[in-house]
């Protein structure tokens, strides 16, 4: 039986809760003090907005409690990837983990940087959607190899896949810059992940930050919601299917998690999780998770709509540079200034909101822009 974590939370006790939770989800089963471990941090957006990307102290908390356990900081990396819309440079200040990462001297890994080598990966299991998708080969970054890694989401609601929890954020960093190219088949491209992160990851753990949780057009137009939950699991699959009850959705409804409980990757079905610290029945967001922006309209016009014959054309031929310009305007430009600072100024006059401006400030970091 599958076993999550879940606990309630405070800006006060926040950090030192962690090692509670990672002791109540069992991590020292899954992740050992003598491995070098991948700490992968989700930046959905550059700047900093609620619920959208791994929060300074869900990264401190889990290094503090690693730590406590006998892990190393020279062991521990902090590992970012960008997107070709998304600066993660610029993220990793502006949602504080750089302090994080200063503080405890912790070495990081941006797998997107011109040196990172990557090498063709050839699954021993049987990929879904991944061995077409990329007829020419499967390229992962060899950096990843061998290491333990625990993913760092956030709890959110996503456009293309319902939640986003630990499978989707092994998206990033295990797939390149041309990952765009699997959103038409996204749910069997994330069971293929988790199949490959099985094969090259010696151990795996994932830990969602839920203080602050978003729901609607995520992964970055969401409307925050405090909702004060940590939680925790060495089993991806059975992470996300508690995480997506919370939110108030059925997880045996949502693909990706349905094939990989089905295929044998993890624990999707409830009824076969252990759920520690909070009574899940208790629990329950509501969220809709079905509201779209007007880019994501377009997106889901190509990627599943009456433009989806010119999919090839339109997002993997030399024209392609109309897509990330569109999306920078609209969401940079226009939506974080028009709608996204007014949530963000409201979250940043709460308890949640200090503490995050002491993590930015321990640094002497302002928000920049890239």
């Amino acid at each position: 039986m599958a076993r999550v974590a879940v606990l309630k939370t405070s800006p006060a006790t926040v950090v030192e809760d962690y090692d509670r939770l990672l002791e109540l989800a069992r991590a020292k089963d899954f992740l050992s003090p003598k491995r070098q471990t991948c700490l992968k941090i989700n930046i959905s957006w550059h700047h900093y907005y609620p619920a959208c990307s791994t929060t300074p102290w869900q990264l401190e908390g889990v290094v503090k409690a690693l730590i406590a356990a006998g892990h190393v900081p020279q062991n521990l990396f902090a590992t970012h990837n960008k997107t070709v819309v998304v600066d993660d440079r610029v993220g990793e200040k502006n949602n504080g983990h750089w302090a994080v990462e200063e503080k405890y001297h912790l070495p990081t890994m941006h797998l997107n940087d011109a040196d990172t080598e990557w090498v063709r990966y050839e699954p021993k299991g049987k990929m879904l959607v991944l061995d077409q998708v990329y007829p020419q080969g499967i390229y992962i970054p060899k950096f990843l190899v061998g290491k333990d890694v625990i993913q760092l989401p956030t709890m959110k609601t996503h456009v293309f896949t319902t939640i986003t929890g630990a499978m989707k954020n092994a998206f990033g960093g295990l797939l390149h810059t041309h990952r765009h190219w699997t959103h038409s088949v996204i749910h069997e491209t994330l069971v293929d992940l988790l199949l490959i992160s099985r094969e090259i990851h010696p151990g795996l753990f994932a830990v969602m930050d839920g203080s602050i949780a978003g729901d609607g057009p995520g992964p970055r137009a969401m409307v925050p919601h405090i909702k004060n939950y940590i939680l925790a699991s060495g089993d991806w699959v059975a992470l996300d299917a508690v995480a997506a009850k919370m939110m108030g959705f059925d997880p045996l409804s949502l693909s990706f998690i349905r094939l990989a409980h089905e295929r044998g990757l993890g624990v999707g079905d409830l009824s076969q999780v252990e759920v520690v610290g909070e009574d899940l029945s208790r629990i329950n967001f509501n969220f809709q998770g079905n509201r779209n922006t007007l880019a994501s309209r377009g997106q889901k016009l190509i990627y599943h709509g009456f433009l989806h014959p010119l999919e090839k054309f339109l997002l993997r031929s030399p024209i392609v540079g109309w897509s990330y310009i569109a999306s920078r305007l609209y969401h940079d430009l226009y939506w974080y200034n028009v709608v996204g600072k007014r949530r963000v100024k409201k979250v940043l006059e709460t308890e949640w909101g200090h503490l995050l401006s002491s993590y930015v400030r321990s640094s002497g970091i302002r928000e920049t822009s890239p």
